[in-house]
């Protein structure tokens, strides 16, 4: 994280549940000091992913003064609802009277929801006064174009934080087609198909870029999502350095053009990513 800032991030994402609070600790004691210089979101619903989802009010503020501990801080910049299912999204009232009264005290800065699925965005900004959506958006997953989410942000004024850009890393050109995961890693979950073939995609979308700078294949796709207005930021995963000045160098080498997005549009439309149906 460190290395990060020192690269020009300054925008950090996290929730409770992402190691049961150890992430938020971690960002709250690297950053203690310059709590000013970075926009810190973190989110609330779900404190563990082995426990029930929670969205009372009671227990979303709960959540929050958690999270403020743990990150050292007595505000969040974006404070974001954690995959709500579709009855509370259809059932704002509770939640907007509470982030009208965060709002207020100053204990957040701005409200958004992280959504399980893109097409809960337009529904999320239809029900909520939002001023964030975060989404699945890659090469291999362009729902948020598919359901209109993008476009809609864009109209509403409401930003767009791209979730896995790298498609948890596979399209970064780091794996290979016999890559197993660890059974503490997320990613073993997908089946050996699932990998192959979203191993495969980071060869087939690199060949849909003719940037006349050397970039690696996590580039691409990262140039990719920057290259829509509506979006407002990525977050891949950074877990060494040298994955910090790739990721980080993404931003300088600017958009893709116009015949690369229709390239990379063409190549997901012509084929399937997913081996079952999203």
């Amino acid at each position: 994280m460190r290395a990060a800032f020192e690269n020009g991030i300054n925008f950090f994402d996290t929730a409770p549940a992402y190691g049961a609070g150890h992430s938020e600790t971690l960002i709250g004691e690297t950053f203690a000091a310059k709590r000013e210089q970075v926009v810190i979101a973190t989110k609330g619903g779900m404190r563990r992913f082995d426990e029930p989802a929670d969205y009372a009010p009671d227990a979303l503020r709960k959540s929050l003064e958690e999270s403020l501990r743990r990150l050292k801080t007595d505000y969040v910049d974006l404070y974001q609802l954690h995959s709500p299912p579709e009855e509370v999204l259809n059932a704002p009232g509770a939640v907007n009277d509470l982030i009208d009264s965060l709002r207020r005290e100053g204990v957040i800065r701005a409200f958004g929801v992280s959504v399980a699925r893109p097409e809960d965005g337009i529904l999320a900004m239809d029900r909520f006064d939002i001023d964030a959506i975060q989404a699945n958006f890659s090469l291999v997953d362009q729902r948020a174009l598919d359901c209109g989410l993008l476009a809609e942000a864009k109209d509403r004024k409401v930003a767009v934080i791209a979730r896995t850009p790298l498609c948890f890393g596979l399209l970064s050109g780091n794996y290979d087609r016999q890559t197993r995961f660890d059974p503490a890693d997320h990613r073993s979950r997908w089946s050996p198909e699932q990998i192959e073939r979203w191993v495969d995609a980071a060869d087939r979308f690199a060949m849909a870029s003719d940037c006349p700078q050397p970039q690696s294949k996590a580039q691409v796709a990262l140039r990719y999502c920057l290259s829509f207005s509506a979006v407002c930021t990525t977050i891949p995963g950074m877990m060494t350095e040298d994955e910090v000045h790739e990721n980080a160098a993404a931003g300088g080498l600017g958009p893709l053009s116009s015949a690369e997005l229709d390239a990379a549009r063409n190549i997901y439309q012509s084929d399937s990513f997913f081996v079952n149906d999203r």
